[in-house]
């Protein structure tokens, strides 16, 4: 009986310890040697493929990838959309609960890429090097999220294909949501049904 106990405490520590290690980013071990992964995401409204950029933000990157990997953006919602500014997303299930974060990531803006129509870029607070799992789409060029006296907003990735897709979103009506008090928020939902990696070239 004492072995069938200890026998079963170890087996119970070594799942906890392979639960904590779930959450450890893993994102630099996805397609580690491909400086430019591709992912997909396919959305309610279309899908749309983003080359990311590991050479210039490569700590942005990684954590997107982390939560690709753990499919945490699986049927998530964009809950921010300014037509002409942004489109934010990563932070929410379609019931608005927040999903679990990885540790923040330091700010990458200075690296010379640009908040341009069809980049994407990591969303964050006040503090420079706030940002976690949430992340937006410029649907303009926006110089000012970029860094001059002040930090910026860390671009890591450009839409491939799919701008129809971001124009389509463009075009749609946004209110306050009376769950959250949120202002801008797609009246029609926006999920992000999941994010697939695709295959290394």
């Amino acid at each position: 009986m004492r072995l069938i106990t200890l026998a079963l405490l170890t087996l119970f520590s070594l799942s906890a310890v392979a639960a904590v290690d779930m959450k450890k980013p893993t994102g630099k071990y996805v397609q580690q040697n491909n400086l430019f992964p591709k992912v997909k995401l396919v959305t309610s409204v279309g899908d749309i493929l983003v080359e990311l950029d590991r050479t210039k933000a490569p700590l942005a990157v990684n954590n997107f990838l982390s939560y690709v990997n753990i499919k945490a953006y699986d049927n998530t919602v964009f809950h921010r959309l300014e037509p002409e500014f942004v489109l934010q997303g990563g932070g929410y299930k379609t019931d608005m609960a927040a999903i679990e974060e990885f540790p923040a990531v330091f700010n990458e803006s200075g690296n010379g890429a640009k908040n341009q129509f069809g980049s994407i870029a990591m969303a964050r607070n006040n503090d420079p090097h706030s940002a976690t799992s949430q992340f937006f789409f410029n649907l303009n060029d926006n110089p000012s999220l970029d860094p001059g006296k002040n930090w910026g907003y860390t671009v890591f990735g450009q839409v491939q294909d799919g701008f129809e897709v971001l124009e389509k979103i463009k075009l749609l009506e946004t209110h306050t949501d009376e769950k959250t008090g949120w202002q801008n928020v797609p009246k029609q939902p926006i999920i992000l049904k999941q994010v697939i990696l695709q295959p290394e070239q």
